[in-house]
């Protein structure tokens, strides 16, 4: 048996794609893991964006949220949401940007919104969005990850939440998206 889980595997391969120095755009869950696993291991000047408006934030635990208070108490500085995207992250501002998938297809294509059926009716509804679609417009990297399974890894997703290479080469050019996708 095992000493660790996938989860704890993943997070701990996902801290090591970070380096030092480097702005990262940070949800909850698996990539918060990591990205405060990185910046108290190997990475410790690694500046954790996260979504509330915390830049530069180090926390002593792991936040409950992106609204937990410990990342303004710990955060360079706290901005307001439109700033972080309208001068932080729109720009190119952000070198890597971590998310997760419901669904992945092999373009890199996320899905957070819907499973089965169609938008209006799904199987199943997800949480959505949030700033999912611009980190992976708009990071200079972006990372995704995800519990492994043939139901998350689809030839197509069943809604693109999260552009990652669109139908294939030169999808990401048309479509103006500046970052430079997923590549993990």
């Amino acid at each position: 048996m095992a000493g660790y889980t996938a989860d704890e595997m993943m997070t701990v391969a996902a801290a090591r794609q970070l380096r030092d120095g480097t702005a990262c755009f940070v949800g909850i869950g698996l990539p918060s893991t990591a990205a405060n696993l990185a910046r108290a291991t190997h990475a410790p000047a690694l500046v954790l964006i996260y979504e509330s408006g915390c830049l530069g934030a180090k926390p002593d635990r792991l936040p409950l949220s992106i609204g937990d208070g410990i990342l303004a108490d710990t955060a360079d500085a706290v901005i307001s949401v439109p700033e972080v995207f309208n001068y932080w992250l729109q720009p190119g501002r952000v070198d890597v940007g971590f998310l997760g998938a419901a669904q992945l297809d092999r373009y890199g294509n996320i899905n957070t919104t819907v499973i089965g059926g169609d938008y209006a009716d799904p199987k199943v509804r997800l949480p959505g969005a949030g700033g999912a679609p611009e980190i992976a417009a708009s990071c200079g990297e972006v990372v995704v990850v995800v519990r492994q399974s043939l139901r998350t890894f689809t030839e197509r997703v069943d809604f693109v939440t999260s552009v990652g290479y669109g139908a294939g080469p030169g999808d990401r050019a048309r479509l103006g998206l500046r970052g430079g996708g997923p590549g993990r």
